[in-house]
C-alpha cells in the first residue's frame, strides 16, 4: 500500500472529513473511472488507499477483500453481517442504516430492485473495482432519490497507458489447507489522446468454507465443511470513452454480473427448515456518460442507461436438493428492467459561488412468476410498473476563503401505474398510490489552513418504501398497505481532521433522528365469505409507525512511522434506539455497536511487504426464528494476514489468511462466520 502521508496531503484532503457529495466535477485519478464516481466535497486524494469515505483497489488487494460486503469494512462506521433466515445474504450497515436506507450505485447509476430491494452484497466482486465510495449521513440531493442513510457507490476502472494491462488469480485453502475455490480477474485496456478502452473480468468459486474448529456439532450441522456454502459469481466490464478535449469526456459502458449459490440451514433449528437455492442471480446494465464544458461558467453531466435483473429461488423438499414434491417447494423468478437518465448543470459565476440544479428519471417494471408444488402448476405473470423522479438545487457560497456554505433541496416523487399479484386462481389488482417527498440539507466547510479543516451538516432525506412493503402477502402472513408513506432521517453531524507531520487524524459525531420507519405490525385481519362465515386471521401490515434516535463517533488515524512503516487504525462506534410500538421486546439488529480496523505495512527490502490487520467488533443484537427471543451474540477480533514479494517487476507472489486464530463467532442467530481461510495468490501487472 502506498500511504504518503504528507503535510501537502492537508489540502488535497480539505473537507475530506466531511462525508457530503458534491457537484465539482469528477478528478481523473489514476485507473479511477472519474465521469462513474459520486465526488466527496473536496480533491481526490490521489496517494491514500483508505480514507474515512473510500476504499481503493489498492487497499482491496492488499487486505485480500474480494467481496463487496467484506471491502467496506475497512471505512470506520461501516459493518456488515448475514441476513439470517432462508435467504442468508450479505448485509452492509452504514451507520446503523441498512440496505433499504443506503442505495448502492455502479459508475453513479443506482442497482435497484424494485420488488424487494434484498441485494446481497457478497454477489458484487471487487477485484475489478477501482474505488468504493461510502457517504455518511450527509448525501447531496444532486444525487438523487432514496439516499436516507447513506449511498456506497463502486467506481469501475479506466486505463492509465497505452497499454494497460493486469492479472491476478487466488487459490483458496479452507482451515484443513484443502483447496476451497478460488478468485480471478483480468484487466486489459488502451488510452490515447482523444480516447481510451478498457475491459476486464472477474470471478470468485467458493467450493465450500469451514467453520471454525471450535464449532460444536449441531443438529443440521456437523461441523468442517459449511453445508450448502457453495456459490459462484463473475461479472464482466467494458467501456470505450472519448476526449475530445481538456475538459469533455463521452464514455459508454456495459456491465454484467452472473451469480448463484445455495443456502446454508440455521445449525439448530427443528422446524421450517427451508431448502432453497438461487440458479441464477443476474444484473445487467448498458450506460452512457458525459461531462461537457459549456462556455466558461457552465458544465454539463448527463448519464443514461438500461439495465436489467433477472433471477429464480428454487425451494425442494429436503436436504438432497433433487425433488419438488411437498407443498412447500416452489419455483419463483423475478424479470425486471429498467431505464432512465439524469442531468446536472453545474454553473459557476464566480470564484465564490457554485449554482447545481439536476434531474432523475426512471421508470421501474418489475415482473415475477411462481411454480407451485406438487401440481407444478405455473402461475400467470405479474406486472408493477412504477416511476420516480427528482428535481435538486445545490449552491455553494464562500463566506470567506476559509468558509463556506452549502445549502440544497429537492423533491422526490413517484407514479405508480400498475400493481398486481395473483392468488387462488385469480390476479388481485392493488389499488394505485403515488407518493411524494422533500429533502434538505445544509453544511459548513472550514479551513482555518493547509492542515486543517472542520465541517457541520444537517440533512434531512426520505426513502421510498418497496413493492414488497408495500404490497406483499408474505405467504399469507401480511396485508397490503398500499398508502404507505416513506421512512425519514434527519442527520446532525460535527467533525473535522488535522495533520500533524506523518500523523493524520479525522474525527467525527453524528446523531440521526429517524421518523416514520416501517414496521410489520401485528394486527387481527377478519375475512368474511358470501355466506357471512367469518375467520380472523393473525397477519401484519407494514405501517409508518416506528422512530428511533441513532448516534455515535467515528476515528481515524494514519501515520508513517519511519521509512520502512506505515500503520493506521480507526474506530467506529454506533448506538441504536429504535422504537416498535407493537413489540415491547424488540431491539434493532445486526450491528455492532463497536468495530475497528488495525493494519501496519512493513517493507524491510524494497520487494518485501508485510501487512498485518485486525478486525475488531463488539456483539449485537439478534432475535431466534420464531422472533420471540432477542440476546446478544457475535464479538470478535480477528487477525489477519498478508505477505507479498515481488518476484519481478512484474510480477507478485502472495501468501496470506484471514481469521488466523480461528475464532468461533456468529453475527445472526444460527448462522456461524467462516473459521480460518488461507490463500496463496499472484499478481500480474505492467
Amino acid at each position: 500500500m502506498k500511504y504518503r502521508i504528507t503535510t501537502a496531503m492537508a489540502a488535497a484532503l480539505a473537507c475530506m472529513g466531511a462525508p457530503a457529495l458534491a457537484a465539482d466535477e469528477p478528478a481523473d485519478t489514476g485507473n479511477t473511472f472519474g465521469l462513474g464516481q459520486i465526488v466527496v466535497t473536496a480533491p481526490r486524494v490521489q496517494d491514500s488507499d483508505i480514507t474515512t469515505t473510500t476504499v481503493n483497489a489498492e487497499a482491496i488487494y492488499d487486505f485480500s477483500r474480494d467481496t463487496l460486503d467484506e471491502a467496506v469494512k475497512l471505512i470506520p462506521g461501516v459493518t456488515s453481517g448475514l441476513s439470517g433466515n432462508s435467504r442468508n445474504e450479505r448485509l452492509i450497515f452504514v451507520r446503523g442504516f441498512d440496505r433499504f436506507q443506503v442505495p448502492l450505485s455502479i459508475d453513479g447509476i443506482r442497482v435497484y430492485l424494485p420488488a424487494d430491494g434484498r441485494l446481497d452484497y457478497g454477489r458484487f466482486l471487487t477485484p475489478d473495482v477501482a474505488e468504493i465510495q461510502v457517504a455518511k449521513g450527509y448525501v447531496s440531493v444532486l444525487n438523487g432519490p432514496g439516499a436516507m442513510g447513506g449511498a456506497v457507490n463502486l467506481v469501475t476502472r479506466k486505463p492509465e497507458k497505452e497499454l494497460d494491462a493486469e492479472a491476478r488469480f487466488s487459490l483458496n485453502l479452507d482451515n484443513d489447507v484443502d483447496y476451497a475455490g478460488y478468485t480471478g480477474f483480468v484487466s486489459l485496456g488502451t488510452r490515447h489522446e482523444k480516447w481510451y478502452a478498457q475491459a476486464s473480468y472477474a470471478r470468485n468459486f467458493t467450493d465450500h468454507w469451514d467453520l471454525s474448529n471450535k464449532f460444536d456439532a449441531a443438529r443440521n450441522e456437523d461441523g468442517g465443511e459449511r453445508d450448502f456454502s457453495r456459490s459462484e459469481d463473475w461479472r464482466v466490464n467494458a467501456k470505450v470513452g472519448f476526449t475530445p478535449n481538456a475538459t469533455d469526456e463521452y464514455a459508454i459502458s456495459f456491465t454484467r454480473q452472473e451469480g448463484e449459490k445455495l443456502a446454508p440451514l440455521h445449525v439448530s433449528d427443528t422446524t421450517g427448515l427451508r431448502y432453497w437455492t438461487w440458479p441464477y442471480w443476474n444484473l445487467q446494465n448498458v450506460y452512457f456518460l458525459s461531462n461537457t464544458q459549456l462556455g466558461d461558467i457552465a458544465t454539463l453531466r448527463t448519464r443514461i442507461y438500461y439495465n436489467t435483473f433477472k433471477n429464480s429461488l428454487d425451494s425442494f423438499d429436503d436436504a438432497r436438493l433433487s425433488t419438488q414434491t411437498r407443498g412447500s417447494s416452489f419455483n419463483s423468478a423475478y424479470s425486471d428492467r429498467a431505464y432512465g437518465g439524469s442531468a446536472q448543470l453545474d454553473l459557476r459565476p464566480s470564484e465564490a459561488e457554485r449554482l447545481s440544479i439536476s434531474f432523475h428519471y426512471r421508470s421501474d417494471r418489475h415482473r415475477e412468476i411462481q411454480q407451485s408444488f406438487p401440481s407444478g402448476a405455473w402461475e400467470p405473470w405479474q406486472t408493477t410498473e412504477e416511476t420516480t423522479y427528482s428535481a435538486a438545487i445545490e449552491n455553494g457560497y464562500k463566506l470567506t476563503p476559509q468558509l463556506e456554505l452549502v445549502a440544497g433541496f429537492s423533491y422526490d416523487w413517484r407514479d405508480l401505474a400498475r400493481a398486481e399479484d395473483y392468488t387462488s386462481g385469480a390476479f388481485i389488482y392493488y389499488p394505485i398510490r403515488n407518493g411524494d417527498a422533500w429533502n434538505a440539507q445544509g453544511q459548513l466547510l472550514w479551513t482555518p489552513d493547509a492542515d486543517t479543516d472542520v465541517h457541520l451538516s444537517v440533512s434531512s432525506r426520505a426513502r421510498f418504501p418497496t413493492i414488497f412493503e408495500r404490497f406483499s402477502t408474505r405467504f399469507g402472513g401480511a396485508v397490503s398497505n398500499p398508502n404507505l408513506d416513506a421512512e425519514r432521517a434527519t442527520q446532525f453531524e460535527l467533525g473535522g481532521a488535522r495533520q500533524f507531520g506523518p500523523l493524520r487524524v479525522e474525527a467525527t459525531g453524528w446523531y440521526a433522528k429517524v421518523d416514520d420507519a416501517i414496521i410489520a405490525f401485528p394486527f387481527i385481519y377478519r375475512t368474511c365469505t358470501p355466506a357471512g362465515v367469518c375467520t380472523d386471521n393473525a397477519v401484519s401490515q407494514s405501517r409508518n409507525v416506528g422512530s428511533g434516535d441513532y448516534y455515535g463517533g467515528e476515528i481515524s488515524a494514519t501515520a508513517q512511522i519511519g521509512e520502512t512503516l506505515r500503520a493506521g487504525a480507526n474506530y467506529g462506534w454506533v448506538h441504536r434506539k429504535l422504537d416498535d410500538p407493537s413489540n415491547a421486546a424488540f431491539h434493532p439488529t445486526g450491528v455492532p455497536e463497536h468495530s475497528g480496523f488495525v493494519w501496519a505495512e512493513w517493507s524491510p527490502i524494497p520487494a518485501l511487504r508485510v501487512l498485518p490487520s485486525l478486525d475488531v467488533a463488539s456483539s449485537r443484537w439478534t432475535v431466534n426464528t420464531a422472533g420471540t427471543r432477542y440476546y446478544k451474540i457475535g464479538s470478535y477480533a480477528l487477525a489477519n494476514l498478508r505477505v507479498d514479494f515481488d518476484v519481478t517487476d512484474f510480477a507478485t507472489l502472495g501468501i496470506g489468511g484471514r481469521n488466523l486464530f480461528d475464532e468461533n463467532y456468529t453475527t445472526v442467530d444460527g448462522y456461524p462466520e467462516a473459521g480460518r481461510t488461507l490463500f496463496v495468490s499472484l499478481r500480474l501487472k505492467n
